[in-house]
């Protein structure tokens, strides 16, 4: 028996998942391939982290966090100065005062707790698979306006879903260009939401589609 099954802290709901046929068994699976050497099994999006401990990289955000308010403050008073309470400046300079105390507060209870053991910064918080989608997202950012909707979001999602499924090139390409396709009728022909075309000639296709439509409905 897997020894997480008797832990009184893992969630009842999922106990009960393991005794329910296959799904569960692919669950008792899972949990035996988690590296209990250095992760304790509970997720990583759990509220507060560990609360005896900081976790790598912890640290250097919550810096993070203080820096980057401290420069909205001194942008917000930049507006108006501290001229006066109805001033366009005093909102902003009230929000980001309280962002620089609450950053600051988090960073000093951060440092003061010891360093999560048998933890990596590569391994347990930026594994190559996060980094690789922040950088495909920064790559989609940049080539949206340029090549268009269609091609840049044909891209990110057959590579998103080759990395991820690690299927056949085949089987890849059909999901990733046939939810675009849906994706790309219903928000730009049913909602007419505007997308960047790019290199697309999009004005084509729309017309084509509502002729088809206008025919069928005049049929």
């Amino acid at each position: 028996m897997p020894p997480w099954t008797g832990n009184a802290a893992f969630p009842a709901e999922a106990r009960r998942f393991q005794l329910a046929g296959a799904g569960g068994r692919r669950i008792g699976e899972w949990m035996d391939r988690i590296e209990t050497e250095h992760h304790d099994g509970t997720s990583d999006a759990a509220p507060g982290g560990y609360g005896d401990c900081r976790r790598p990289g912890e640290l250097a955000f919550g810096l993070f966090l203080l820096i980057a308010s401290c420069g909205l403050f001194w942008n917000a008073y930049g507006i108006a100065g501290f001229e006066a309470l109805s001033s366009p400046g005093a909102i902003p300079m009230a929000t980001t005062v309280v962002m620089v105390i609450t950053s600051l507060i988090v960073v000093l209870r951060t440092a003061r707790l010891p360093l999560t053991p048998n933890e990596t910064l590569r391994r347990d918080i930026l594994p190559l698979t996060v980094v690789l989608f922040t950088v495909l997202l920064v790559i989609y950012g940049v080539l949206l306006k340029p090549l268009g909707f269609l091609p840049t979001s044909a891209l990110f999602l057959v590579v998103a879903i080759k990395v991820l499924a690690r299927r056949g090139w085949g089987w890849t390409i059909l999901i990733s260009l046939g939810s675009l396709l849906l994706i790309w009728l219903i928000f730009r022909i049913v909602f007419s939401v505007l997308m960047p075309s790019g290199i697309v000639p999009e004005a084509e296709f729309i017309q084509i589609f509502r002729v088809m439509f206008s025919g069928g409905a005049t049929k």
